[in-house]
């Protein structure tokens, strides 16, 4: 009998394929157990941020003596990037087992997502896991990790994105998101239009559950020195040291802090000293990562025109350099003109590239769009291309930016094989 092989399994699901519902994933995870009962959850939406939020709040909850399961999307290198028990991904021996057990469960088809997320599951109640921290794929109502009854259910942010799935209207997308909302539950956001605070608003009244605003019910302060202030319900803390560059991870910790508070009241004590040090040493790669410095090279995994502008306040506020060069692909269902039109002005340099996925905008098609904004551009047929002619154009001072996707953030990162990937202590 040969091996089960679960990379080539997993190259046969299809990768971009949804489903609309949660019957194949409810299905699937009934005839595993349903392992996901067997530990507490706190589920995390949004459209940007939420993969920042989880690894902050997973590493305080470590940091406080327990033993944690973060599970995120998508994976910069590796697929095994997103299941993670206590700073460590799952091994490849323990990830082929499961796997493998996951696929004999298996009655009917099910999505890369679903199945990936039944893997996770499946591993976290193995690890005897006290709490996992679930980072949703897309959406939220219909999602897989919906499966859950989260302890509460952070919303990061919306805007606009995945609006083939989605709805075209900010009311339409927050309605989605809103449905990680459980009924008398908790839900914690930092959306700041009125239009869909409304919507969450109007969920949870109808759901009875309790929503927290930052903004109102928390409150954050920047010091002079980059550290945050911050406000909850029953916490007062000073002088945090948030290592993720960027004002919008100060927004994310706040979600992550006022989610550990919550839980508090539930079982999950957490003493201000796991707080301050799960925060300073929180790990995350792709987003405003520093790969080296000389030259200065910056990654970031943006992948919207809300993401794209988050990084370009970071680029004006954050760092200081000369010129910007921007390597830049992205995927043909992304709105890359609008993430062009935010950028570009800050880089007189821009090479554009091609990504490997067929999901990939041809980077012609990109070069055609930049000519008719007016703009010069180096356009190149591979990832490693770009970085080659970056790096070679780089003087003293200059800044290389690669952004425009998270599949150009995982060829990216292989092509810096020194840099280690989520093994940290503290991711």
């Amino acid at each position: 009998m040969s091996k089960f092989n679960s990379s080539e399994y997993l190259a046969g699901l299809n990768v971009d394929k949804m489903h609309f519902g949660l019957a194949a994933i409810t299905g699937l995870l009934s005839r595993l157990g349903n392992p996901q009962k067997s530990y507490k959850t706190i589920l995390i939406a949004g459209t940007n941020g939420k993969g920042s939020t989880a690894a902050m709040t997973a590493s305080i909850l470590c940091r406080a003596g327990y033993k944690v399961g973060l599970y995120t999307s998508p994976h910069l290198v590796d697929v095994r990037e997103r299941i993670v028990v206590n700073g460590k991904k799952i091994s490849r021996k323990e990830f082929d087992l499961i796997a493998g057990y996951v696929k004999d469960k298996k009655k009917q088809h099910v999505t890369y997502f679903e199945f990936l997320t039944a893997a996770a599951l499946v591993y976290f109640q193995r690890r005897e896991i006290d709490i996992a921290v679930l980072e949703v794929g897309l959406g939220g109502r219909l999602d897989a990790t919906n499966v859950c009854n989260p302890l509460v259910s952070v919303i990061t942010n919306i805007a606009f994105d995945h609006m083939d799935y989605l709805g075209n209207t900010l009311e339409s997308i927050t309605s989605e998101k809103a449905g990680i909302i459980k009924r008398k539950g908790i839900c914690v956001t930092a959306v700041k239009q009125e239009k869909v605070l409304e919507v969450l608003k109007n969920v949870c009244c109808q759901r009875q559950a309790k929503l927290y605003c930052l903004g109102s019910d928390i409150k954050i302060k920047k010091q002079k020195n980059g550290s945050l202030n911050y406000r909850g319900l029953h916490r007062n803390l000073k002088n945090l040291i948030i290592p993720l560059q960027g004002d919008h991870q100060l927004s994310n910790a706040a979600l992550a802090l006022a989610t550990i508070e919550f839980i508090g009241k539930k079982g999950f004590s957490v003493d201000d000293a796991a707080i301050y040090a799960g925060l300073k040493n929180t790990h995350w790669e792709g987003r405003l990562e520093v790969l080296k410095n000389d030259p200065f090279f910056l990654l970031d995994g943006a992948h919207n025109p809300a993401g794209i502008s988050a990084l370009c306040r970071s680029l004006k506020n954050d760092f200081s350099y000369r010129r910007l060069i921007l390597i830049f692909g992205a995927l043909a269902d992304k709105n890359y003109r609008q993430m062009l039109q935010r950028i570009i002005p800050l880089a007189p340099l821009l090479i554009l590239t091609q990504l490997k996925t067929k999901r990939a905008k041809p980077v012609d098609d990109i070069m055609e769009t930049v000519k008719k904004m007016g703009y010069p551009a180096i356009v190149t047929q591979t990832v490693g291309e770009a970085i080659d002619r970056a790096q070679i154009m780089a003087k003293k001072h200059d800044l290389i930016c690669a952004t425009g996707s998270f599949y150009l953030a995982g060829e990216v990162k292989q092509a810096f094989p020194e840099i280690a990937l989520c093994d940290s202590k503290n991711r």
